[in-house]
Order: structure tokens, then sequence, then C-alpha cells
């Protein structure tokens, strides 16, 4: 929500006035809603173009998903589904006859009869956090392809995830993207806040859009309830955003980690080599001293076929992804169907016998670590698959007009007889103190709070007082000199 209040000024009309102070509690919310009213106006006029952004990069991610079947249709899919698959070893060397530079350390299996294999290599001259993956038919070993990938994002949608995340402008663009993380729930929250504390002839307006209003009151109405049934996503979307930010998240990761609520990871320490007790899988080699020691190699390979079989045996049997043994470590074998209902179990295979070192099932993840895995997935738009893609393609849909329509009534609310090009007024200063010191204190103690916790919030919204105070003090002098 944006700028949905930053233009109501009291009218004859009963569902224009603000609601009534209670009797026996001055200051309340009488108080507290101008206040509301100058905060959601500076936040929404300034930060309203970095959230039009996001959602517009954000629309682009969300249709990207269904985009990458359509372009990368052949590298995806099969001719004709056969009988059955060949061994997955096979299918190894054949990517590896297509790749001969690249190094094979991953095996991804199609989720379905139509799907190929994806053999996962990294090669030299790729960027950090980039690899070739060789599209490979299961059924004849043919090598349909080969793309430069990033995780499982193929070229489009890797380019418009960073286009999202950072505009292509590397960790300053990221800037961008936590500062309308940081700023949204605030301004959406702050909307809601205003719009339900109106009074209005029908309840019915403030759910749906008064389409007899006219002007100013009628892009309000349709700011306001809309903005009501976008909230909850916005909300959800701007907290698992900042799980992603840089300063935010390192606080919510160290956060989520004193709570006991770190993801936990599958051991693929072989037995015996060095650091195998209470390590994982992506744990390092040393010895007591702290002098590096390499880990010894696996003596014997089983291969990747038995090594999905016993994973399998042991249950990880939906949408597989398979490491390949790195020094020191196993198989190991991880479930990455994320469709509720999600299969994300692991275990990780020895080499050596096929005995099953570990398992991890999702079901025994701590509670924090299950909602940061579900919120992270519900952002990207693969929780709740297709469904997910819509409603993500909604919200950014709802921020775009919700912005155009805060700026819409800005430009209403300006003086008409004034001849010189003029916008609306903000909200008078001084809002802040009209407050009763029992709700400005623990209000001011909670925005330092979050201020700290949320870096990008605190230090922009510094920013904003500061300024409001200097075009305060101008303004009074020019009163004076007036």
């Amino acid at each position: 929500m944006s700028l949905d209040e930053v233009q109501d000024v009291p009218t004859r009309d009963a569902d224009t006035t603000p609601a009534p102070t209670p009797a026996g509690r001055p200051g309340g919310w009488a108080a507290l809603r101008p206040l509301l009213l100058r905060m959601h106006f500076y936040a929404g006029l300034l930060i309203a173009p970095l959230l039009f952004l996001a959602a517009t990069t954000g629309l682009l991610y969300a249709g990207s998903w269904q985009a990458e079947k359509i372009v990368y249709s052949h590298e995806l899919t099969v001719d004709r589904v056969g009988e059955s698959a060949l061994p997955l070893a096979a299918q190894v060397t054949a990517a590896q006859d297509a790749a001969p530079e690249g190094k094979v350390v991953g095996v991804w299996p199609g989720p379905d009869a139509e799907a190929t294999t994806r053999i996962v290599l990294e090669a030299p001259g790729l960027a950090e956090g980039e690899t070739v993956t060789v599209f490979v038919d299961p059924y004849t070993a043919e090598v349909r392809g080969q793309l430069v990938t990033a995780g499982d994002a193929l070229p489009l949608r890797a380019w418009l995830s960073t286009f999202h995340s950072n505009l292509h402008l590397g960790e300053f663009g990221r800037n961008y993207s936590e500062l309308a993380a940081s700023w949204m729930w605030v301004v959406a929250l702050g909307g809601l806040a205003l719009w339900i504390g109106r009074r209005r002839k029908r309840r019915a307006q403030l759910v749906l859009p008064d389409r007899k209003a006219t002007g100013r009151r009628r892009t309000l109405s349709w700011h306001g309830s809309v903005g009501l049934w976008a909230v909850a996503g916005l909300v959800v979307l701007s907290a698992t955003g900042l799980t992603w930010s840089k300063y935010a998240g390192e606080n919510i990761g160290q956060l989520q980690d004193s709570l006991g609520g770190a993801t936990p990871a599958v051991a693929a320490q072989l037995p015996g080599a060095a650091g195998a007790a209470g390590s994982d899988e992506h744990a390092g080699h040393t010895m007591p001293e702290g002098m590096p020691m390499p880990a010894p190699a696996p003596t014997a390979d089983i291969g990747i076929d038995a090594a999905v079989a016993a994973a399998r045996a042991a249950g990880v049997t939906e949408e597989i992804r398979v490491s390949l043994p790195a020094e020191g470590k196993g198989y190991v074998i991880k479930e990455q169907d994320k469709t509720v209902p999600v299969h994300l179990d692991a275990v990780a295979v020895d080499p050596a016998d096929g005995r099953v070192l570990d398992e991890l099932r999702f079901a025994d993840y701590p509670l924090l670590a299950k909602l940061t895995r579900f919120g992270i997935d519900v952002h990207m738009g693969k929780t709740f698959g297709i469904v997910n893609e819509i409603a993500l393609a909604a919200l950014a849909l709802a921020v775009m007009f919700l912005v155009f329509w805060g700026y819409r009534m800005w430009w209403l609310r300006r003086p008409t007889k004034d001849r010189a090009l003029s916008v609306g007024r903000p909200q008078p200063r001084g809002a802040w103190r009209k407050l009763p010191v029992t709700v400005l204190l623990p209000l001011g103690a909670v925005t330092a709070l979050v201020g700290w916790f949320i870096p990008l919030l605190g230090i922009s919204l510094a920013v904003f007082l500061v300024l409001d105070a200097l075009l305060g003090v101008a303004a009074r002098r020019r009163a004076g000199a007036a």
C-alpha cells in the first residue's frame, strides 16, 4: 500500500471523516493518526518508485517459470518416452563426452517421464555460482543441449532473478531491493491501519471499492480496498525478501540460529575422515594444530546407480538431486519437490558399500527452519505451483496499481487555483507532539530497535527525519521573513 491516506483531509461526508476518539481516551487514535498520515505520505512518496520497480521485476520473474518451459522445451523434454531409462552412469558418460572440459558434480534425474536428465558440471571460465548443465535424453543418452545455469535456474530465469534482486548492478544494486523490502511492510501495515480507522457509511466500503464516489475519493476507495486484500501477501513478501538481503539478512540469520532454527544439513563425512563426528556435508578438514589436512579419497565406488537405489530404499524418492562424492565424503541424495506436500528428505550414502551414512527428514527440521523454507519457496513461486505464480503476479500488479493510485491522489490534491505547477501538500508537521508520553516513548524505542535490526530502514528513516527537520527550519525562516 502506498499513499492511500496522504491526501485524506476531513470533509462533510460520513465515509471520509475519521473515526471519533472514544470518550475517556483522549489522545488515542486521534493523536496517532496524523503521525501515521505523515509517515505514510513520505514513505509512499519516496519509497514508492522502488516498490514499483521491485513489483515490475517481480512480475517478470513470476512469469519466468512458465516462460522457461517454452523457451527451453527442447532441452527440458524428450521427443519420445521410451520403455525404460538407461542407467544414470551411461547418461553421465554421454554428458562428459559432450563437455569434456567440465567436472561432473551433480546429477538430477527428470521429475517425470517426459523430462531430460540434467548433468551438472563445473567448468573453467564461469562466474561464481554458475555451472554448465548438460541435458540428456534418459532413454537414448542423446544430448539435447547444454546451458550455463545458476542453481536450477536456466539462463532466462537466472537473468530475471538477478534483475529482480540487484538490477544487474552487483552489490550496489542490492540496496534497491533491500530498501523496498525494508519499507514494504511498514507502508502496508500503516496504510492498513489508516484504512480500517476510517469512518464509512457501509461496511462493504471497507473491502470493496465505492463505485459511486468520484475524483480523489474514488481513487482512494480503490487504493484502500485493493491494499486491504493485498496487505497479507505484501507483508509475507517483505519478510521473506529480507531473508535474502545483505544487512537485515545477516541479523535475521543470527537471530534464527540463536533461537535454534538453523537449517540442518545431512552429514556426508566418510568413516575415518578427519572431523567426521558431528560434521555436516560442508565441514572442512583440519589437524589439531589447525593445519589443513587433505581427506582421503574413497578407495571404492559402487557407482551412482547403486547409490540412488540405496537412497530410494531409504525413502528418498521424489524429484531427487544427486551430489557426487567429494574428498572424504559420500554421495548426497536430496529430494527437491517443493510443491505442497513437500518432499525434502535427504540421505548420505557411503560410496564404498552403499551404506546409508546419515538421514535427514524434513519432518525433523526445527519449526523456524521449516517456516523459512516455506516462506522462501512461496516468494519464489514454488510451494503451490502455478497457483503460487499467479498469486505473485497478482500481488505485483496490485503494488503497481497502488503506487499509481497513490501518486494520482497526491496530484489531485494539489491547489488548482495556483497558476504555477504545484503538487499535493503533506500532512502538517508536529504530529508526534500530540502523542501521549506513554505512547511516544514505547513507539520511539520500538522504532529504534527495528531500525537497528533492519539497517537500511533505520538509515533511510533517519535521513527522512533530518531532511524534514531542515525543510521545517527553512519554512519557519521564510515565514519570519514574510
